[in-house]
């Protein structure tokens, strides 16, 4: 079944590290402007590692730091 509207997403997003300028925004999550492919799978690894969470790789080649 899906979740319910009233529901809270029972996960946190910690960071997003992008290499587009235009997709760093401000909020609860850092975000970080990576210089290449490199850097930002890299960024993504460490910090997950150090806030023990997960990374995810979107579509758009973006990545997500999320604790569930």
């Amino acid at each position: 079944m899906g979740r319910e509207s009233n529901m809270k997403p029972d996960y946190e997003i910690l960071a997003y590290i992008t290499m587009n300028a235009e997709r760093v925004l401000s909020g609860k999550a850092q975000s970080l402007l990576a210089k290449d492919e490199e850097e930002q799978k890299t960024l993504a690894q460490d910090i997950a590692k150090a806030l023990k969470a997960d990374t995810v790789k979107l579509k758009c080649g973006d990545y997500m730091v999320i604790r569930v």
